[in-house]
Formats: C-alpha cells, sequence, structure tokens
C-alpha cells in the first residue's frame, strides 16, 4: 500500500486515501479480468460457439448475450485477436500492468517488429498520451507508404467473365488506399452474413457479403436517377406461386436461371410489382404498369420505427420491409404488418422457416422452426461472490512510468521512430570496413 499517511491526517482522510488504493488494485484485477475474457473471446470465436440460430457473427453473440454495445463488441474481439500475436503486449495485460485502453490504442500499429517499443510506450505513458502516441505514428507509416501507393495505381484493374456453368469470376488488382476501402466495406458486409457452421469457408463468407455491397449500392445512389431500371434484378413469377409456394408455376431470374418460390415472396416483400398477362404459348398480351407495395410514405414512417434490422441484437442498418403476412395471402402493407430485416434474417424468415409475429404492445417475436422463442435480452448472469477474489496484482501495476507530463511529440518522432531499414542500413554500414 503506498499511501502517504501522515500523523496529522484526520480518520476520514486516512479512509480516502486507503479506498483510493483499494479502487487501485481493484483497477488493475479487472485489467486482468478483461485479459481473461480476451482471450476466452478468441478461443470462442475461432471454435464458433456463438454460431447459434440467427446470430451473424461472434460481436452479433456477444452484443445480443451480454448487453455490450455492437461498436465496443468488434472491437473488443479485434484486440483479442491482435493479442494472440503479441507476446510481450499479451504478458504484460495478463499481469494488469497495461490497461484495456493503451492495448486497445497499441494493437492499432502493433507488430512483432515494433511490439517491444510500444510495450514501453504504453508502460510510461498514460491513456491519453498513448493514443496520441499512435495517432502520430500511424500517420509517419502512412507518409512513408504513399510513395509505393502512387507507383501502384497504374497497375489497378479489375475483371469480370463467366466460366462454363454461368458463375462470374471478379479479378481485382488494387492499390492499398482503394483496397483498403474494400476490405472495410468488405468488412462491415461481413458482420451481417451468417456462418452457418465452423466448416464454411471464408470465401463463400466474403461472396454473401459483395452481395450486400452490390445491394446497399443499388439502393442508394445508383436508385435514385431516372435510369435506375438498367441496374435492375429482374425475377419473374406466376402468381400461384407468390400466392402459395408449394404451387407449380415459373419462378426464375431474367435470362433464365430458377430460383425458390420463397426466394420470390421475399423479393417481392419490398420490390416494384408488373403484372404481365400471356396467352397459352406465352406471348405477352398486356403489360400493368410498375407499382410499389410500399409507397414512400409507408417506406419513411416504417425507417422512422424501425432504423435497423429488428431480429434480436442484429444492428444492421441495410434493410428490407418484410411483410409479416404476405400480401399475395391478404397481408396489409401497413405498419401493424411490417417489419425491417436484414438480407440474411429475412431470408431466414422466408426460406429458413422461422417466423416473426408483432405483439399487442408493438415488439417482435421471433420464433424458431422447432417452435422456441429467441429472446430478446437473454438472462442476465450473475457474478459469483468470489469475483476477481483470485487475481493478484503487483503493488503499482497499471501506473504510469513518465508521472503525465507533457509530451514533445517532434522529440518523440526524431528519437523513437524509426523505420527497420533506417536500423540495419545504420549497423551495416557500421560494419563495413
Amino acid at each position: 500500500m503506498n499511501l502517504y499517511i501522515h500523523e496529522g491526517y484526520s480518520e476520514e482522510h486516512r479512509r480516502g486515501l486507503e479506498l483510493g488504493e483499494e479502487i487501485a488494485t481493484l483497477s488493475a484485477q479487472l485489467q486482468v479480468a478483461t485479459y481473461r475474457l480476451l482471450v476466452m473471446l478468441r478461443e470462442f470465436d475461432d471454435l464458433g460457439g456463438w454460431a447459434l440460430p440467427g446470430l451473424k457473427s461472434c460481436a452479433h453473440w456477444l452484443s445480443w448475450r451480454t448487453g455490450l454495445d455492437a461498436g465496443a463488441a468488434r472491437e473488443k474481439l479485434r484486440v483479442a485477436h491482435a493479442l494472440a500475436k503479441l507476446p510481450l503486449i499479451s504478458e504484460s495485460m495478463s499481469q494488469g500492468d497495461i490497461s484495456y485502453s493503451k492495448v486497445r490504442a497499441v494493437t492499432r500499429v502493433a507488430t512483432p517488429e515494433n511490439e517491444q517499443d510500444l510495450l514501453q510506450i504504453a508502460l510510461g505513458g498514460t491513456a491519453g498520451q498513448v493514443e496520441r502516441i499512435v495517432r502520430a505514428w500511424r500517420k509517419i507509416d502512412l507518409e512513408t507508404e504513399k510513395e509505393l501507393a502512387n507507383e501502384q495505381q497504374a497497375r489497378a484493374e479489375v475483371s469480370t467473365f463467366e466460366d462454363e456453368d454461368g458463375m462470374l469470376i471478379v479479378r481485382a488488382k488494387l492499390p492499398p488506399d482503394i483496397g483498403a476501402v474494400f476490405l472495410k466495406a468488405l468488412e462491415a458486409a461481413s458482420d451481417v452474413v451468417y456462418r452457418k457452421d465452423t466448416e464454411r469457408p471464408l470465401g463463400h463468407r466474403r461472396a454473401e457479403a459483395l452481395k450486400l455491397i452490390s445491394e446497399a449500392a443499388l439502393t442508394s445512389e445508383l436508385d435514385a436517377g431516372s435510369s435506375a431500371d438498367r441496374y435492375q434484378v429482374v425475377v419473374h413469377v406466376d402468381e400461384p406461386v407468390l400466392e402459395a409456394p408449394e404451387q407449380a408455376g415459373q419462378s426464375a431470374l431474367e435470362g433464365g436461371i430458377g430460383v425458390s418460390a420463397e426466394t420470390s415472396r421475399r423479393i417481392a416483400c419490398d420490390a416494384s410489382i408488373v403484372e404481365m398477362k400471356h396467352d397459352d404459348s406465352g406471348n405477352v398480351l398486356d403489360v400493368g404498369r410498375k407499382t410499389r407495395k410500399i409507397t414512400p410514405s409507408i417506406r419513411r414512417a416504417l425507417d422512422a420505427r424501425d432504423p435497423t434490422c429488428v431480429w434480436p441484437g442484429c444492428h444492421c442498418k441495410y434493410v428490407q420491409a418484410h411483410h409479416i403476412k404476405f400480401w399475395a395471402e391478404g397481408g396489409g402493407t401497413n405498419l401493424d404488418n411490417l417489419c425491417n430485416l436484414c438480407h440474411y434474417h429475412h431470408h431466414l424468415v422466408h426460406d429458413g422457416g422461422y417466423r416473426v409475429d408483432m405483439l399487442a404492445d408493438g415488439e417482435f417475436r421471433f420464433t424458431h422452426p422447432r417452435g422456441w422463442v429467441i429472446p430478446a435480452v437473454p438472462t442476465p448472469v450473475r457474478p459469483p461472490d468470489t469475483l476477481l477474489a483470485d487475481i493478484e496484482v503487483a503493488e503499482n501495476a497499471g501506473n504510469a512510468g513518465w508521472g503525465g507530463e507533457r509530451i514533445d511529440m517532434t522529440y518523440f518522432v526524431e528519437t523513437t521512430w524509426r523505420p527497420k531499414s533506417a536500423y540495419e542500413s545504420s549497423e551495416s554500414a557500421s560494419r563495413d570496413p
């Protein structure tokens, strides 16, 4: 206990100092507990233990099961996986020497090569100082890479072609700046893609993510102009199929590629409808006007009520309107019969056998095909009375070694940050005869 208690201190003052040390000790224990949590999260993600019905990712499970904000859940998983490659920083956090805030900052730029330097920065500085240094570090790294990025711009290209069975093959070579945007978009879309089992290939999940990116583009900027019809995906479906999926009839994309009856019904939930009449030979007799089942005013009201997917724990903002009772079966196109679902969960409701109902209080109830209800909020876990009792930390664990004085950022950049090649060239020169 590092208490600066003098004889003249009152009992109240003494208790205040003791309480401060208890707070510092508990904080260090919490950092150790957080480290244990991160290790468990990484293993849990690797094992696919989160892959329960309706859950799309480990971050989705963490947000739904523990009440953590979706963004914070994704960040915890990022840090958890980063620590696996950083043994020095990982060991320091496991002992309570550095906080999660510092670890979160340094793992944005840490590599096995610069880990030792960043660990010393984390041990010496406050969380705010570490954040500032990491921002400076990242800026210098970007400046160093700029020349290479300019050289790669001329070689950027994207090509597409079809293979023998009609599948589209996409090949891209992108410079880092464009590639970074693409990967961020792919990462964001991947958050709303469900991995059916632990063996599902990464490439398959990314293909689903590309579909979401394409849909987002078509429903935003490209769908706004008068030429938007050029970009629409057209599905031809016979009326009996919409009314009852088990009925015989056509359900196919333009070009003849077949899709399931429920896929047609899912698309028709939130799409423009054109009624066409044919004779027995298939010749078109009449083409009606294009209409939307969901009018702009209802769409605005629906988006105001359901700004994200209403599936438990899902916060995806790229949504499609779903008719709780399908319109071809007599369901109305009104707020009491509509909800917003992301593509994946809309697919689960139509093709996966899940059911959604609106309750009297306006909440939604989702039911598994086997009949059990998916809870909107799981039952909270009560922590044991012995929580943190087994965690021991060193005295003054987590204290900043610099004392919090102001950083001379120019001095830091000149003396601390050095490209690896600079060290190597310097050492090589000193060895030359």
